[in-house]
Formats: structure tokens, sequence, C-alpha cells
């Protein structure tokens, strides 16, 4: 048995042609697509980067094995205490590549320097062979593929391996070389991208709206500077030619990343064993484009960021179909155990799906929840045609505490429709409450990490931010944006010294700042 598994990071399922989009960034995924299962409600439990990946590996959701943030205690997975054992329980079967292992007697490999970006080593937790490439998630696609090729020259014939690779380059900076050109520079934006509605994305405001696209973690704010280093990530959004810039930069790394899978399937029928090896195309988050009013970033609990692809052409199994319920990227290692016919590890979390993969049989979930607590603290709940979105920390965006969207007839979530429709927002938060009851009582702790990280001053990418971001909303007309931000945020600023106190201008905040 060989195992493929492709995590594309960042790619997002609205941008893959096998998914309806319009621009042909995808054509080796898509012939994928044609002989496997796609499935079209496919979502990380917990987003982004490190979130994600962690829930997939330990099989559990960020709420019970502690890891829902990017910095401060919640960027770690929770100790295991009194009851470990000599080598812990990931090491023992717990992690997905363990049991692979030991289970089922693979050869485990990673290519990726992810571990190391975000220092979550327990991700190496049962991966015989380690291969890191070097540049802390900063490669692109031609740094990564011929460490790929190289281990397929001298393992492919083998007979039982699972090979993890991580390509990176529709992750921002979006770093497709200069010399690859725009293949879509002459294609159409998607409908959406227009005049009117980059008009109503210029009233957002916080990191990663059009105005400020960046964020400077040294100056700790946000910015509208572009690396010339990156000349396909612009720093904002002024117009419809910086619209397209930001649009062409995102698909030409999807595109780039396609054209060395295409180059990574053609080695694999080049040595025979392409129709015979098990093929799994994911990511570990989307990406917003436009979603929210966000560009170029996987921030929040919705569908832009948390909706990823999922792909698996299983030799033998069905083909050319699709999977339309509601499925979690974490139930992915107990459909493995199914399919293997192994028993699962007793600590997971999913389901198995491995009836829509051997007869068609639709198998998804009643609803979803997921959570995103490194740029915003939010949980979602995602029932049919809805997307419930309740915000504890909006990261300086303003969203409002909930939010709701009938994904059906509003997919680029444009317009909440949450005090139209309470008895929907009763009913989400009715299903939050039963999984948040059932995840307490199963991890046995009574911390919720989401909280842990408003305790420790919010999300790591906004932490420290508004004295800085409050300057730049002044300088750029929009103080009373940031007095808004100012109230709903009132202990995250130093104490004015000022007599009147009420009112902030720039040469007041000078003097307080």
């Amino acid at each position: 048995m060989r195992i493929l598994f492709l995590d594309l990071d960042s790619v997002s399922p609205h941008h893959l042609g096998c998914y309806g989009y319009h621009r042909n960034t995808s054509p080796n995924i898509d012939k994928i697509a044609e002989k496997g299962v796609r499935f079209s409600n496919y979502y990380t439990s917990d987003a982004p980067c490190a979130p994600s990946r962690t829930a997939l590996m330990s099989g559990q959701f960020g709420i019970r094995n502690g890891l829902v943030g990017h910095g401060g205690t919640a960027a770690e997975m929770k100790l295991e205490g009194r009851n470990r054992g000599i080598s812990g329980r990931l090491s023992n079967g717990g992690a997905l590549p363990a049991f692979l292992q030991l289970g089922a007697g693979l050869k485990t490999t990673l290519i990726s320097p992810f571990p190391q970006r975000h220092g979550t080593h327990n991700f190496y937790a049962g991966f015989n062979e380690i291969i890191n490439t070097g540049k802390f998630g900063m490669e692109s696609a031609e740094h990564v593929s011929p460490v790929v090729h190289d281990w397929l020259d001298r393992n492919a014939q083998e007979n039982d391996w699972f090979l993890y690779i991580n390509y990176w380059d529709a992750h921002t900076p979006y770093r497709a070389p200069e010399s690859y050109g725009n293949p879509f520079a002459d294609v159409p934006l998607p409908e959406w991208a227009n005049e009117e509605t980059l008009e109503r994305h210029k009233k957002a405001v916080g990191p990663h709206t059009v105005h400020e696209l960046n964020i400077d973690h040294q100056r700790l704010t946000y910015t509208n500077e572009q690396d010339e280093k990156y000349p396909r990530s612009p720093g904002e959004i002024r117009d419809m030619k910086e619209m397209r810039a930001m649009i062409d930069g995102y698909d030409c790394g999807i595109r780039y990343v396609d054209d060395h899978i295409g180059e990574l399937f053609a080695l694999l029928e080049e040595k025979g064993i392409l129709d015979e090896t098990i093929i799994i195309i994911t990511a570990d988050h989307g990406e917003n484009m436009g979603q929210l009013g966000i560009y170029g970033e996987h921030g929040t609990a919705d569908d832009g960021t948390c909706h990823i692809p999922m792909i698996i052409s299983w030799p033998g199994m069905k083909q050319g179909i699709v999977a339309d319920g509601l499925y979690y990227h974490l139930d992915f290692p107990v459909t493995l155990a199914d399919m293997l016919e192994l028993p699962p590890s007793p600590d997971w979390d999913g389901k198995s799906y491995a009836s829509i993969l051997k007869a068609g049989m639709e198998c998804g979930r009643d609803y979803l929840v997921f959570s995103q607590c490194a740029h915003v603290t939010q949980r979602s709940v995602r029932f049919d045609d809805w997307l419930y979105i309740r915000t504890y920390h909006d990261g300086y965006h303003l969203f409002d505490r909930e939010m709701l969207f009938n994904l059906k007839d509003d997919p680029r979530e444009e317009n909440n429709v949450a005090d139209k429709y309470k008895e929907v927002c009763m009913k989400a938060t009715y299903y939050l409450n039963n999984w948040h009851d059932e995840m307490m009582w199963k991890s046995g702790d009574d911390v919720d990490p989401l909280w842990t990280v408003i305790k420790e001053g919010g999300p790591f990418h906004a932490k420290g931010f508004l004295k800085n971001y409050g300057e730049r909303l002044i300088q750029t007309g929009r103080e009373q944006q940031f007095q808004e931000l100012k109230r709903r945020h009132p202990g995250e600023l130093p104490e004015e010294t000022d007599e009147a106190g009420a009112k902030f201008t720039t040469a007041m905040m000078k003097n307080i700042f």
C-alpha cells in the first residue's frame, strides 16, 4: 500500500476548477478528482495552520488537545499529566503517522518545514523519516519538488509507505517566480470582484482588509506596505488593478503548485505506480478572498477560511463522485482506520466516512463546529444552508457578536441576517452548546483553550496591535472606526492622561502614547 498525502497550504476549494472555479488553476488536481471522490463540504475543525494540522494529526478538536492559537499557552498541546507513559499517547498510535507506522506497518515520511515554522514538534510523532525543506514555510514549489522526486527515486518501488508533502505557494506572500508569468492576465476576474464590492469592502476595518493587507509584527501594526520581493502580493487594494493583482497572485500560486503536482504524477506514472497509489489532496485551511472583507488571509472561523478541499483517489474504490455531506478533516484518521480494517485510536474525535469511498453512501454530520483563535476568537456552526459565527474577540475588525449567513443564497458572506432569523441563531447556539458540553466532558478538563487565549490578551496576531493601529486609523481619516474599536476593547490601550479623555486627535495620540 502506498499513500501520497498532499497538504497544499491555504488552497481554497473556491479557487479550484473541480469545485467550479472558472479559471484553469488546477488541471492536474482536477484529473485526480475525476477518478476519485471529491468532498464539497469539508471543513477544518480548527484554524489556521497550527491548530488545523494538530487537530488532523491528533484526531482531536482543539478544545480537547489544547492547541488553538499561534502563541501563548494555547499554542501548545495540553500535557498528558500523571498517566503519561514512557513515549506518550501520540507516539503510541494516537497520532495519525504513528497509527500508520505501528498499526499498518507503513514507512511514514514527512517532507515539510511546518513543525519548525510553528514550533509544533508534536507533529513529528510517528514519522520514521523527517525531511525539513529548511525555509520555515517560505519555500516555493521549486524547492520542495526536487526533495520529493529524490525520495520517490529511492522509495517508489517499496510497497508500504505514507508520504506527507507540504506545498506553500498559495500562502501569502504569493511567491510564484516572476519568470512564471501570469497565465490569468487575460482571464476575467470572478463575477463578485467588481467596483461595487470593492467600495463596500473599503468600509471594513482591521488586518487584511483592503487598506492594510499586511502585518508588521516588529512594529506591532497593520500596514499597506508591499514587500518588493513579492510583487504578486499587494499591500492594499485601492482600485480594480490592485484587486486583479491580489486575485491573480493567489491563483498563480495555486496553478504553480498544480504544475509541480502534475510533474509528481508524471513521475509516479513513469515508475508504474500511479494507478496503484492512494492519493489524498487537501489543505490545512482555505484563504479569505473578500469574505468578511478580508483578503489574503485565513483569519476567521468562516467558510472562506475553514472550508477546505478534499479529494481522495483510492484504487478499487468509488470513482468520479461528489460527497455533499458535512465532514471534518479530523474524520480522516478514523476513516483510514476503517478502510484498513484496523481499530481506531479511542482518543480520536472523528467519524468514519469509509462508506462514501466504498459504496458512495453519504454519512455526513448534522452540523459542524469550527474555531479560530489565532487572528480572532470565533466559533462557528455550519448546518443546512447556514453558517453561524459567534465572535468573542474581533481581532479589530468590528465584527458583530453574532453573524448568520445563508451560504446557498449568499456564498460570499456579504449579508448578515442574524437579526432577521433569530430562531436559526438559537438553533445554532443550541448546537454549539451541545458540542461544547460534549467536548469538555471528553477532555476531562475545566479549561476551554479559547478562553485561555482571551485571558492572555487576545489572539496572537492581534495582541498589542491596537495602539499603533489606532495611530494609523487616525492618520488615514478613520478616527470614528478607531473610537469604536477603543470602546469595544477598553483594556487594550494605555490609560488616557488628558483631562477631557473623550475624543482623540492626532495630537492627543502623540501625548497619550
